[in-house]
């Protein structure tokens, strides 16, 4: 088994698996954590996991909102996380609308690869948590372990993909996630 803990990651989609589903967030008040999330960053965080997320917005690549808002939504999403004791390593995000074609977008890896260079992965023992078709097929293309959540979009899914597991809500998914290390 691998041992260098600080090497493990849970990439993690933000909207629908840790804060609510409510199409495209613009305002920073809009944000707001799902039960069980704290409680499975925390779970997660307490094995020596660090935290990714990786977010689609396309919102800004359709003129919904600007890059200035989505960096307000962020930060009231790290001020949550902060205010229940809790926190994540880093937050990429794809600005760029489907049709676009970027190679950051989820499915595609862009983000992964960018946080790869940014801290040393093994992904051998790193996760994929998220919500959509999208999360669980860039799961399936870095060769990650995925879990769809039922939360969000995830009910809707979980008759599109396969996932390695299926939990109810991010705390599920952590507790499924430490059985395994």
């Amino acid at each position: 088994m691998y041992n260098d803990f600080m090497n493990r990651i849970i990439f993690l989609d933000r909207d629908g698996t840790i804060i609510k589903e409510k199409g495209y967030i613009s305002k920073p008040e809009d944000v707001e954590l799902l039960p069980k999330a704290i409680s499975g960053i925390k779970l997660l965080k307490a094995k020596k996991f660090k935290l990714i997320v990786l977010t689609n917005q396309s919102g800004v690549g359709r003129g919904y909102f600007s890059l200035k808002d989505l960096k307000r939504v962020n930060e009231r999403f790290f001020k949550l996380l902060k205010q229940k004791g809790t926190s994540v390593d880093k937050l990429y995000f794809c600005p760029h609308k489907p049709e676009n074609n970027c190679g950051c977008r989820k499915p595609e890896t862009g983000m992964l690869e960018q946080a790869r260079l940014d801290f040393d992965i093994n992904l051998e023992t790193s996760y994929m948590i998220g919500d959509k078709i999208e999360d669980i097929g860039l799961g399936k293309r870095a060769n990650l372990k995925t879990i769809l959540v039922l939360t969000g979009y995830g009910k809707g899914t979980r008759k599109e993909v396969t996932p390695d597991f299926v939990a109810k809500n991010l705390l599920e998914a952590a507790k499924w996630i430490c059985l395994k290390v």
